[in-house]
């Protein structure tokens, strides 16, 4: 995948569209990004943290009863296994060394399902530098239990009550925070989204995942698949099999497809593919899962779509839910329902023109599904009623 211009474009996306006060911050950054990444002893350190306190690399497990079931070969990449159980780790331990290299003394996060400020309070504890998560009020009554592990890691946790109390809102809060604290905080971004650097930042730290991936497959799958929300996993999963012959398909939920649905906007410093009405306004965004709980997409995810490079599909809560539990049920894996729409898609399209019987599908399974396990139960109770 491709480097953005020094601007932080990819194609008509990206840039920098802050207010002037974040200008320099943003500088700030990219300046120290470009050189740590091209520094040998940072890459170094981030590698042996990666192995030491993450457990990379991850494994691909074959899904052989699923694969059955479903007529096509699925193999699993199992960043759910990651120490604090996603995939958003990889990028929160990067930023957070990155910080102390700026000789910043503070982190700023936003969350949406808890697992991106999980991470941000993992990795703050593990390097000594305080942390102030940011998580919309509603997001904080359905993932209480990931609350609870960042405020046992020493985080701070700031309920958000403006808008729909969701994801954005929480991204839109942990910005206006940075403003006024730029000079001792670093703001650790969970997601492809936001000012340049963050989509190209953050997806080198997660272009760990499709690298494992490629290597430990061996051959190139037919298709690569991840679940999109802002599209971390995604862009990591991707930028290991851009150059090949794979088909890559990202995975919105219904009420949340930017990438499926959007037009061309701009939110949270960049331009990008978002949900809009008539006047350009933002739409609010829903999905049962939390950290696909957002308008838009970043925007290198717009700018593979518009090249056709990959394609951008949306599946609803229900099928998603009933994807997950197929899944426990063949593989004794319960997913994030996050990463459940991927499955969901897979599921959906397998035997199809869209997914031939026999494909080989490489799956980023990018979070574990202890978080939702409360939704889950009130969804089975519901059904049942």
């Amino acid at each position: 995948m491709r480097t953005p211009t020094q601007k932080g474009r990819f194609g008509e996306y990206g840039g920098r569209w802050v207010p002037e006060s974040l200008v320099p911050a943003c500088l700030e950054v990219a300046d120290a990004f470009e050189k740590a990444w091209v520094d040998p002893g940072f890459r170094e350190q981030l590698q042996t943290m990666l192995a030491r306190h993450v457990g990379r690399p991850t494994p691909v497990t074959p899904a052989e009863r699923l694969s059955a079931e479903l007529g096509v070969r699925v193999v699993l990449k199992r960043e759910d296994l990651t120490h604090t159980g996603s995939h958003k780790i990889n990028n929160a331990i990067g930023q957070a060394l990155l910080a102390k290299r700026m000789g910043k003394h503070r982190l700023i996060a936003e969350t949406g399902a808890g697992m991106h400020g999980v991470a941000t309070a993992t990795a703050g504890a593990l390097l000594d530098l305080p942390v102030t998560v940011f998580m919309g009020e509603q997001d904080v009554e359905r993932q209480s239990h990931n609350v609870f592990r960042m405020r046992y890691l020493g985080a701070e946790v700031v309920p958000v009550r403006s808008g729909s109390r969701t994801l954005k809102d929480a991204t839109s809060e942990a910005m206006r925070h940075w403003v006024s604290s730029t000079e001792e905080a670093h703001y650790c971004l969970g997601s492809v989204v936001g000012p340049h650097p963050y989509p190209w930042m953050v997806r080198e730290f997660q272009r760990v995942i499709g690298d494992e991936a490629r290597e430990q497959h061996g051959t190139v799958p037919d298709f690569v698949v991840a679940c999109v929300g802002g599209g971390s996993n995604a862009a990591g999963t991707f930028a290991g099999f851009a150059d090949t012959s794979a088909r890559l398909v990202g995975v919105e939920a219904v009420g949340g497809s930017g990438a499926t649905s959007g037009q061309a906007g701009v939110l949270h410093g960049s331009r990008s593919l978002f949900l809009q009405d008539e006047h350009g306004q933002i739409l609010e965004a829903h999905s049962i899962a939390a950290g696909l709980d957002y308008p838009g997409v970043g925007p290198e995810h717009a700018h593979l779509r518009d090249l056709g490079r990959a394609r951008y599909v949306a599946v609803n809560d229900e099928a998603a839910v009933a994807a997950a539990a197929q899944l426990a049920r063949t593989e004794g894996i319960i997913p994030a329902l996050e990463s459940a729409h991927a499955l969901a898609w897979v599921a959906e399209a397998a035997g199809t023109p869209e997914l031939p019987a026999g494909s080989t599908v490489l799956l980023t399974l990018s979070g574990r599904g202890d978080k939702d396990i409360a939704t889950l139960i009130a969804r089975s109770e519901e059904s049942r009623a």
